[in-house]
């Protein structure tokens, strides 16, 4: 292979590098297809946005899909939208689907919903198409201690004007377990509930609870109710064994009490007889005194020993337990 040859395939090779090169700086095919389809937007509009950072495919899909639907809109507004984070197309397609659906949803709140982080077209098809939301099982107790587990179907719809800054699922199904709660709370009876489950609806719907939310209740449907336990009677069974285990306490405070005070006269008594036998122990004392001083004479002693021992026989013949010739008994 000579030189010549070699040289033009490398011309080729360069020439053809340089030309993808120029294709993906300047986007012909896009420009072309953009023009074709109704959008004006020039070759150096397409260039700059490369530079900008911004897929000029991107926005110029998202002008061809507004054209066609009638909808004009501006190329900076969508550069702006892109450079904010936000969704080009999501936010187009939403504008387009809103617009044929009368809906109104204008570029600058659609924009606002995708910037807060919702769905805006999603929002757009539940505002057509209203969401089912089934809430959890919820417990509740009527006046009358039965409790009530209740199942209910939330309708809602979205509100356009209250996507941004309003409330999402969780809080409307919070607010709906709150509302039925109430309701069978100031039923006088379940049987009433269970009776008329559409009155739970009603109350709870009359209560406005999608204020502030980014939806609107459509309606409340109860899909199922359960009965669940007397709780009135579990409580009282509870408050009952509480003031027994309360009585009980005190009777063994007051037990207590009454066999220390037994144990404190017990104590008293035995101090009283030790004090007695110790006076008793001195009697002989004082009688030799007595004696030696000559305030009491043999015959005076005589008299006490005879009384103590009359004293004796009249304490044994008033006790027979005590008395030591008592007969046994026949087994």
């Amino acid at each position: 292979m000579d030189t010549n040859m070699i040289y033009l395939i490398g011309i080729i090779a360069a020439s053809i590098v340089a030309l993808a090169i120029l294709m993906y700086i300047i986007p012909l095919g896009l420009w072309f297809q953009a023009l074709i389809s109704g959008v004006r937007i020039s070759l150096l509009q397409l260039i700059f946005m490369r530079w900008r950072k911004v897929p000029p495919r991107v926005i110029v899909n998202a002008l061809i899909t507004s054209a066609k639907a009638g909808i004009q809109l501006k190329r900076d507004d969508l550069e702006a939208h892109f450079l904010a984070g936000g969704h080009v197309q999501l936010v187009v397609n939403a504008l387009v689907s809103a617009d044929k659906a009368n809906l109104s949803l204008d570029f600058k709140m659609a924009t606002a919903i995708d910037l807060a982080g919702r769905n805006v077209l999603e929002a757009v098809q539940m505002s057509v198409n209203p969401k089912v939301l089934n809430t959890p099982p919820v417990k509740a107790v009527a006046k009358n201690g039965i409790e009530l587990i209740v199942k209910a179907r939330v309708t809602v719809r979205a509100s356009i004007k209250q996507l941004v800054g309003g409330a999402g699922e969780e809080t409307v199904l919070a607010r709906v377990g709150e509302g039925i709660v109430t309701s069978i709370g100031s039923a006088n009876s379940h049987k009433d509930v269970l009776e008329n489950p559409d009155s739970i609806s009603r109350v709870v719907l009359e209560k406005g609870l999608d204020a502030g939310t980014a939806f609107e209740i459509l309606s409340i449907d109860i899909a199922d109710i359960d009965v669940g336990k007397n709780i009135g009677a579990e409580l009282m069974m509870d408050q009952a064994n509480a003031e027994k285990n309360v009585a009980q306490a005190k009777a063994e405070e007051r037990r207590a009490m009454a066999v220390a005070l037994e144990q404190e006269m017990r104590a008293k008594a035995q101090e009283a007889r030790a004090k007695v036998i110790e006076a008793e122990a001195q009697i002989p004392m004082a009688m030799a005194e007595a004696f030696r001083s000559g305030n009491l004479g043999i015959m005076d002693y005589y008299k006490f020993k005879n009384i103590e021992a009359d004293t004796t026989m009249r304490n044994s013949i008033g006790d027979p337990m005590s008395r030591p010739d008592k007969p046994k008994e026949a087994k």
